[in-house]
């Protein structure tokens, strides 16, 4: 009689990740501080047009550069672009993932009312998708100048004017950025949470950075239509 044989198939360590709680909750986190520190990166470049055209546009020629002459024209700007595409699809699929397996966890309502959460906490869903729809926005909006009626390439300075010019323009942004804030004010907890580095000691320390970080980023990427519109910048 011939012996049955049995192959024993584990899953991959990076299986195993993506499928656990922890896991999904871990690669959040960390995609969500590397979108963090591009939007610093971002904030700050954006500044720069408070500086005159020349500063601006210099700014936006040296991010095609970048890198040079070891890369060529535009592909450090490409490199950074796909990582952090990688980074908001990991952060969109895992968020999605976890809601649903909350959900399924607990099909039936609460019996006794759960402590009322943040507004940040409970806006953390839709704040998600209105900075997913703005992304694709400023997209075409201000790189490839789809849905800009008069995009010029290679004035980038004279595209935000225009686009800052327009009221749907300052909404569209001021929504998003507002969205933002709250975002990455309770994203940086959470991260700090679930990578370890909270605890009791840490916990004010952590709280008043959040704040601090969705407070200078709001206000930051704000001052840019706010400054176009009171005639600041133009």
């Amino acid at each position: 009689m011939a012996l049955a044989t049995r192959t024993d198939r584990r899953p991959s360590m990076t299986r195993t990740l993506w499928d656990s709680t922890v896991g999904k909750k871990t690669i959040m986190a960390v995609s969500g501080l590397i979108m963090l520190g591009y939007l610093v990166a971002h904030m700050v470049g954006n500044l720069k047009i408070f500086f005159g055209p020349g500063e601006f546009d210099g700014y936006a020629h040296w991010l095609r550069t970048m890198g040079e002459p070891i890369l060529h024209y535009e592909w450090a700007l490409w490199i950074v672009r796909v990582g952090l595409v990688a980074a908001v699809v990991l952060h969109g699929i895992s968020a999605y993932q976890l809601s649903r397996r909350d959900i399924r966890a607990r099909p039936a309502k609460y019996v006794h009312k759960r402590p009322r959460a943040s507004y940040a906490t409970r806006t953390m869903r839709w704040g998600g998708i209105i900075l997913a729809l703005f992304i694709v926005w400023h997209i075409l909006d201000l790189t490839t100048g789809t849905v800009h009626t008069s995009f010029e390439s290679g004035h980038p300075y004279q595209n935000v004017i225009d686009t800052f010019s327009t009221w749907y323009g300052n909404v569209i942004y001021i929504v998003a950025v507002l969205a933002m804030g709250l975002h990455v004010q309770h994203g940086f907890w959470s991260a700090a949470q679930t990578l370890g580095v909270g605890n009791a000691t840490r916990h004010r320390v952590l709280k008043t950075l959040a704040n601090l970080l969705s407070a200078v980023l709001t206000l930051g990427f704000i001052s840019v239509p706010v400054a176009v519109m009171t005639g600041v910048v133009s």
